[in-house]
């Protein structure tokens, strides 16, 4: 029969993947077609069958084997009963029910064909996924990283291969899970606790609160994106169990299937249908040059422009060398923004400034001090000024003018400096803002029950 509304096995459906992406109105139409079956001792389905069907465990446990030899034993309720029992067709393996087990098979035509994730518009937050809240346990992991707009673009396939691929890993209270300047080699997911984020401008520098961390939340992808350091220090404000996952699984498993790569001509063809340019080089990268209509977004205080960016609008990404921008791209992605990369960066487009001295020309001028600049046309942004010769008769001059570079580097590098200081303390105050914000809600909820308390007291 039909699995109806308020059945018991109704929830256990929609844990499973991917039926658990499925908006409320769709699903119910689904279990509408399902019928649960329940046999005792007996085959699921056997080795060479060829029906286009998945078939899932609700209750009981499963031996799946091969030639009379064991390949796995699946209890439902278990991380591997969340998929398909070995979907692949033709099967390659008998299933054989270990006593009483229920189950349902389902067209896999349905699964190929669900819609897109909807998304719709929200006051407070811009956007929410339509999902059913209340039938997931917002403490279930699982259910969390089903949730998440990265999660939820990769097909049942990789999500199958993650889970399976998952170690975890426990921290105590206080100590250091990953450290700034480090190499990143794992990517995280909080299965249990809280985590701290902070970063220090400078090694000698006070650390600045970035983020706090919990159930569900990931973190450490950027440094395998970019391929830098770790930018930021993690501790464990509690007693904290993580699932991780290494690099080269998240590379082939999460990166590449998620990330949208287009070229310069793709970019100006999105741009005009309405998709925000976003370049996350530095300040003086970007002042240097940059492509007309770009917004300036420096990766490292992305997170705080994140409420300024349209989620009805793409973003296409732009960065030096196309690295940086995986990891901004993924930043966006995660909070359901549609981000493609330009494929090369800046380097794609035009080449380096270069300057040229004396010892570089062949024959420069010896009798003009002046400087000769030439703007050089770079396709679809600003011209960059390229120095040809300094004169080389002229020592003097040529002293002079080195003079000036060396002040001009260091008084370019304290201005730098000072920026990043400033933005951090800007992420800083961010931070406590938003933990005041929350505080000041958990306090608000407390005097509405006092009231009440009050009120009752009162009547009494």
């Amino acid at each position: 029969m039909a699995v109806a509304v308020d059945s018991e096995d109704r929830p256990i459906i929609h844990k499973l993947i991917p039926l658990a992406t499925i908006p409320g109105a769709q699903f119910d139409a689904l279990c509408a077609e399902i019928t649960v079956e329940e046999i005792q001792d007996d085959l699921l389905f056997k080795r060479g069958d060829t029906e286009p069907q998945l078939v899932y465990l609700i209750s009981g446990e499963v031996t799946l084997q091969a030639a009379g030899m064991v390949v796995e034993v699946i209890a439902a309720n278990s991380d591997s009963a969340k998929f398909a029992l070995a979907h692949q067709i033709p099967r390659k393996i008998d299933a054989v029910a270990n006593g009483t087990v229920r189950f349902f098979r389902l067209d896999a035509d349905i699964i190929k064909n669900l819609p897109p994730l909807a998304y719709k518009a929200d006051k407070e937050d811009n956007s929410y996924m339509v999902i059913d809240e209340a039938e997931n346990d917002p403490d279930d992991w699982m259910t969390a990283l089903l949730r998440s707009p990265i999660f939820q673009r990769l097909p049942p396939a990789n999500l199958q291969k993650i889970l399976t691929g998952l170690e975890s890993i426990d921290f105590n209270k206080g100590e250091t899970i990953l450290e700034q300047g480090g190499i990143g080699d794992y990517y995280y997911l909080i299965k249990k606790g809280q985590c701290l984020l902070t970063r220090k401008p400078s090694p000698n520098a006070k650390e600045i609160k970035l983020a706090q961390l919990g159930n569900g939340d990931t973190f450490g992808e950027d440094s395998l994106l970019s391929g830098a350091p770790r930018n930021v220090t993690i501790t464990a404000l509690t007693d904290i169990t993580l699932l991780r996952l290494d690099k080269q699984q998240f590379v082939t498993l999460i990166k590449e299937p998620s990330l949208k790569f287009i070229d310069f001509a793709q970019m100006q063809q999105a741009v005009q249908q309405g998709a925000v340019l976003l370049d996350v080089r530095s300040p003086d990268d970007y002042d240097q040059h940059h492509i007309d209509g770009s917004i300036s977004a420096p990766f490292f205080s992305l997170r705080m422009q994140l409420k300024t960016l349209s989620h009805d609008k793409p973003v296409v990404v732009v960065c030096q060398d196309g690295k940086v921008s995986e990891a901004a791209a993924f930043l966006l992605l995660r909070n359901k923004i549609e981000a493609m990369i330009l494929r090369g960066g800046m380097d794609s487009l035009a080449p380096k400034p270069v300057i040229a001295y004396a010892s570089d020309v062949i024959s420069a001028p010896a009798n003009n001090a002046d400087l000769d600049i030439e703007q050089i046309q770079l396709p679809d942004h600003h011209a960059m000024p390229v120095v040809q010769h300094i004169p080389a008769s002229d020592s003097a001059s040529s002293g002079l003018a080195d003079e000036q570079i060396k002040a001009l580097k260091l008084e370019n590098e304290a201005l730098k400096n000072a920026n990043q200081q400033l933005n951090e303390k800007c992420m800083k105050l961010e931070f406590d803002k938003q933990h005041a914000e929350k505080q000041c809600r958990i306090l608000h909820k407390q005097m509405e029950k006092l009231t009440q308390v009050l009120d009752k007291l009162k009547g009494g």
